[in-house]
């Protein structure tokens, strides 16, 4: 598929922000509101979609979020990378289908299965597996392990559908080697890979599945404390860009 046959392309215009660096997506409104706390950046005066877009005065980190869904995200990520993006790193939530992880756990994707229908628009075909970039998620893992924790590298499920994680589909997706189970990255992972720009991402176990029940676990306390520390690892990341 070819980049220009598009009709509908990312906006740039005089009041764009021109970006120069690493781009972070985030999946919830707390967790962007206690990033951008911690960060010297300032809400741009274009918004983004119905998120806010907030801008580093040198321009080499944006913060950008909520940002929930395959279809959303990208319509995020593609003005982004449109505004002079060079890399994108997502943070958000997952649900536990394997027993190797659990709520609290930190999982740094290796790629991702799509079950989503953004990524067959980039050329992708459904239930494909997509990776992300090598050279992100060393410097993802290298700040975890800077600040003394651990992660879990693998594959992740990436759906559409929440309300249709069927125990067949878990079944089927843990079969293929998936940890957990979310609603972006593999769109993002391809769209990434179709434009030419490094994606990576990272993960809190919030909910578990693997007992083909689901168990909440977002007031379990080693699950706020790894959303606080990936908080502050992304943090680290946008201050000390490549």
């Amino acid at each position: 598929m070819e980049t220009d046959t598009a009709i509908v392309r990312p906006f740039v215009g005089r009041k764009s922000p021109r970006l120069a660096g690493l781009a972070v997506m985030v999946s919830s409104d707390a967790d962007l509101r206690d990033l951008c706390g911690r960060l010297p950046v300032a809400e741009h005066p274009v918004r983004l979609m119905m998120s806010r877009l907030m801008v580093s005065p040198d321009r080499r980190c944006a913060v950008v979020g909520p940002a929930v869904g395959a279809p959303y995200a990208v319509m995020l990520m593609e003005p982004l990378i449109a505004w002079g993006a060079r890399e994108v790193l997502f943070i958000g939530w997952c649900g536990a289908i394997s027993p190797e992880v659990g709520i609290g756990d930190i999982i740094v994707p290796h790629s991702a299965i799509i079950d989503e229908g953004t990524s067959p628009g980039y050329g992708a075909a459904p239930l494909d597996t997509v990776p992300s970039s090598a050279p992100l998620r060393r410097r993802i893992t290298a700040a975890l392990a800077a600040r003394g924790r651990t992660c879990i590298e693998g594959r992740i499920w990436s759906t559409d559908a929440i309300y249709r994680e069927t125990p067949e589909k878990v079944a089927r997706f843990r079969a293929r080697h998936a940890l957990a189970v979310e609603m972006e990255l593999s769109a993002l992972f391809t769209v990434g890979r179709f434009r030419g720009i490094p994606v990576g991402a990272a993960l809190v176990v919030s909910d578990d599945l693997t007992r083909m029940t689901w168990k909440p676990g977002f007031k379990d306390e080693r699950f706020r404390e790894s959303r606080r520390m990936l908080v502050e690892v992304t943090k680290d990341l946008c201050l000390n860009p490549r």
